[in-house]
């Protein structure tokens, strides 16, 4: 639905720590689900474990703070110049599986509630439509002067 160059004009991670590369639906206001492919080039894996390569939990933590990100900006117009959406909490995570090289890590993000420049949000990550991780997260927005 939008490439990698519509997710960067609406989240501001960049590569090596940009962990979204398409959106695959988007409900303005309600819902996200994105898709990263986990390749084993990536940096990670030379230290997370070099003899059993498993994509570490707090990328995929991560993962669900960009998608959420990207959800956040797209149904407020757009990233703003001069605002950042902070992750403030994370609650509720569970892992159910590894992630590896190869797996497609498809994450859903449902916003809960919206309180002004605050927002709380519940995540799920799934491989082959398996789940393997979940979570809650809350993010404020500050404008920047």
């Amino acid at each position: 639905m939008f490439d990698i160059c519509e997710i960067m004009e609406n989240v501001p991670h960049r590569y090596p720590f940009l962990l979204i590369d398409r959106v695959i639906e988007f409900e303005p206001n309600q819902s996200v689900t994105v898709l990263k492919n986990i390749s084993i080039n990536e940096a990670q894996f030379q230290g997370h474990f070099p003899e059993k390569p498993v994509f570490p939990g707090v990328y995929i933590i991560e993962n669900m703070a960009q998608a959420s990100c990207f959800l956040l900006s797209k149904s407020s117009g757009g990233l703003q110049k001069n605002a950042v959406y902070f992750l403030g909490k994370v609650s509720k995570v569970s892992f159910m599986q590894p992630v590896t090289p190869g797996d497609q890590l498809i994450t859903t993000v449902n916003i809960e509630k919206l309180m002004g420049e605050s927002s709380m949000v519940t995540a799920r990550s799934t491989v082959n439509g398996k789940l393997v991780a979940k979570g809650e997260l809350m993010f404020g927005m500050r404008k920047e002067k």
